[in-house]
């Protein structure tokens, strides 16, 4: 029995993108969507069982009808086959609001063949091509329908969530005990684990966060733990295999080294409980490239265009999006020639940002004949520079920027900057 997890697809994740000329659509979710047709063309070449969603399909509560198009395409691709797909409903696929919809929920609703949807915490039997599989599921709570205001009166946000985490426990605990012994079991789970590495999902975050112990789901009586939510792939626990595949394309710069792809499962009906995993396997998707050109001008550089125009030939820089941050003096700044540095990286897919970052003992006033040489975007990053702004928010308000000067629509910002996100 096959089966494939991913996890974190975020179709609607836009940042950095342009206009496909050929589709009409946005090229970034273009990326996702490739890397979701990698997976499904895997699926049916190495005849997988079950495609596992372990959550956030989309990246808002309310996608719009173009991407939930695409996303049931691909969806439709694999039922078609006769391969199920069970998608986990993860935080972003929530709604805000008591009552209303999740943005899965649909495929329920329309009772869609082999499609299944994880929305609660039970334990679900589908028959796949090589039998029967059980998966419970561990949806991201929602606090209202796990807690009553009894339950909370009076309570601090960590004894909230210290109740939290414990009733997801005995909820898991209680469906571990319920399994068939001889019927294969996965246990989705889109969660925070406590210790595991985190990657860009916190810039993304939807509502507030909690954690859960690895003990707490780390439960013998499962034959694989699949695990969404934090984008980046680790294997937390062994014995059995506990595992978050992470996101399928790259999000932003803070994901810039990080592998993307799935989790490919072999697991023997035959073998006893907790001992049928016979196979695992990260398979890595072609994802776009994130690129940071760092350039530490010496302060003697006699010429430091061409100092930069080196270290970018020396980058990959084709199809790549592209940040390039100069470490230079205040006179090493009026002297570069933005023109042919941004021809230099043409061939970038996008330019997030182009950073002059001059060194602290010389980032007084620029002297007013220097000042009238700059153009309007270095002029910002000296001033965002003379503030102390954080890179991820000077990358932000140059971007934005950028798109004003260009007389376009304001491109979306960045997710990755300190701001909380709500």
């Amino acid at each position: 029995m096959r089966v494939i997890h991913f996890a974190d697809l975020h179709i609607g994740v836009e940042n950095y993108s342009r206009t496909d000329p050929e589709t009409g659509l946005s090229t970034r979710l273009l990326d996702f969507l490739n890397a979701l047709d990698q997976l499904v063309e895997y699926a049916l070449t190495h005849k997988a069982d079950l495609v596992l969603l372990a959550g956030d399909a989309y990246k808002n509560r309310d996608p719009n009808q173009t991407q939930q198009r695409e996303f049931a395409r691909r969806l439709a691709t694999l039922a078609t086959a006769g391969i199920p797909v069970f998608l986990l409903v993860g935080n972003h696929d929530l709604p805000n609001a008591m009552g209303r919809a999740t943005a899965i929920e649909i495929f329920n609703t329309l009772e869609v063949p082999h499609l299944h949807v994880g929305d609660a915490i039970k334990t679900n039997l589908i028959e796949t091509p090589s039998g029967p599989l059980q998966i419970s599921a561990l949806p991201w709570p929602r606090r209202s329908a796990l807690l009553t205001r009894e339950d909370t009166r009076g309570l601090s946000i960590e004894k909230v969530n210290e109740r939290l985490q414990s009733l997801l426990s005995q909820g898991i605990r209680s469906l571990s005990k319920k399994l068939d012994p001889n019927v294969p079991a996965i246990l989705a789970a889109h969660v925070t684990l406590n210790g595991a590495k985190l990657g860009s999902e916190r810039a993304m975050m939807l509502g507030q966060d909690h954690a859960l112990r690895p003990s707490d789901l780390h439960l013998p009586t499962y034959d694989y733990i699949a695990l969404g939510h934090i984008h980046k792939h680790q294997v937390v626990r062994d014995n059995p295999l506990m595992v978050y595949s992470g996101s399928l394309q790259r999000v932003d710069f803070g994901e810039e080294n990080d592998p993307k792809g799935f989790c490919v499962i072999d697991l023997n009906p035959q073998r006893p409980q907790g001992r049928r995993l016979t196979n695992f396997q990260f398979e890595e998707v072609s994802a776009r490239a994130f690129t940071t050109i760092h350039v530490d001008l010496p302060p003697t550089t006699p010429d430091p265009t061409r100092h930069v125009l080196r270290a970018i030939q020396r980058s990959a820089i084709a199809d790549a999006i592209v940040r390039l941050r100069i470490s230079l003096t205040a006179n090493q700044a009026v002297q570069l020639r933005m023109g042919e540095i941004r021809e230099a990286l043409s061939s970038a897919h996008h330019v997030a940002a182009i950073q002059p970052q001059v060194s602290d003992e010389r980032r007084g006033r620029l002297p007013t004949n220097a000042a009238r040489n700059l153009d309007t975007i270095t002029a910002l990053s000296h001033y965002l520079e003379s503030r102390n702004t954080e890179s991820g928010r000077q990358e932000k308000l140059i971007t934005y920027a950028k798109s004003l000067i260009d007389d376009d629509h304001p491109q979306e910002i960045p997710e990755h900057g300190p701001s909380p996100a709500t």
